[in-house]
């Protein structure tokens, strides 16, 4: 398998307050991670700036002034875009090279010069939605990889398959009437966002849910998986696949009440490239969203990743 990962310098100075759990530290602890000789083989990318008009592939013109406006010129300045939502004097800048890191992974799978790709970028995404950033996340990355990937290759049908332990509302809300997009998500219910039920399943029955009680593991995750997310995949057969990776399911991670371990991402990540295999050329995505604490981030988005370069 090759492998691509994005990264870039920009993703460290999207600045948040003292003590948010979303915050540089975050990449730098992935980066440790992949200091490993496990990792010597994987193909590390600079992440190119998207310009404006990809924000409108999956929001409103509005929406994407509306963020422009709250950013700060002043660098040494935070802004509060929402409860738990701030903009730095680079956050347009990283959220904009998020979305450019995003589109060139797609464009790398669907070109056959990789055959997956991981964007290790910041700010998240998924709780972004049509006209509101909310979550800590400004745009919905992975919604605008899914537009791009169709309306730049043509692809007829895209999965993308959210396992942060947060429901991912924003990309619910983008995709809720499209027959074109299947989205499904495992997430701790109830939590934040409060969205996630099992009877929200789309106009077209393209949203699958597959809730979480707290203080749930292991089983039950791979039980959601087993009889909710692959059936849904198998019945649709993607002819790409995203992964919305967040990795604040961990049982380290402060904001939640999952108990997974490294290994339930290994092995997700395994059976989301058997279906890549079967029905999309091996094509796979996966983007970073949550994961709060270092060391469980660290330690379950490098076994993804590694999972991604051995096939």
């Amino acid at each position: 398998m090759t492998t691509r990962l994005y990264e870039h310098p920009i993703f460290l100075e999207h600045l948040t307050p003292e003590g948010h759990p979303e915050r540089p530290d975050r990449l730098r602890s992935l980066n440790i991670a992949l200091e490993h000789p496990n990792f010597s083989g994987l193909k590390r990318q600079e992440a190119p700036q998207a310009n404006e008009d990809a924000v409108m592939l999956a929001h409103p013109e509005e929406h994407f002034f509306a963020v422009m406006r709250q950013v700060p010129e002043e660098e040494d300045r935070i802004n509060q875009l929402e409860a738990d939502t701030y903009a730095s004097s680079k956050s347009l800048q990283a959220a904009l090279t998020a979305i450019g890191g995003a589109m060139a992974a797609v464009d790398d799978v669907m070109r056959g010069a990789a055959d997956n790709a991981f964007v290790a970028a910041r700010p998240p995404g998924h709780h972004a939605e049509k006209t509101k950033a909310m979550g800590f996340c400004l745009f919905n990355t992975v919604a605008i990889a899914a537009r791009h990937a169709q309306k730049a290759y043509g692809v007829e049908r895209v999965a993308i398959v959210d396992w942060d332990v947060h429901h991912g509302n924003g990309t619910q809300d983008i995709f809720f009437d499209d027959a074109s997009v299947l989205f499904c998500s495992t997430h701790q219910m109830p939590l934040y966002p409060w969205t996630g039920k099992k009877d929200e399943v789309g106009t077209h029955g393209t949203i699958v849910n597959a809730p979480l009680s707290a203080n749930t593991g292991s089983d039950h995750f791979r039980e959601a998986f087993k009889s909710r997310v692959l059936p849904a995949l198998h019945d649709f057969s993607p002819d790409l696949i995203l992964i919305s990776a967040g990795f604040d399911a961990h049982h380290r991670d402060p904001l939640a009440q999952i108990n997974l371990v490294g290994e339930d991402f290994d092995w997700a990540t395994g059976r989301l490239m058997e279906v890549a295999d079967r029905f999309a050329a091996n094509r796979v995505v996966s983007l970073l969203e949550g994961g709060y604490d270092l060391e469980g981030l660290a330690e379950s988005a490098a076994m993804h990743i590694l999972r991604l370069m051995k096939g």
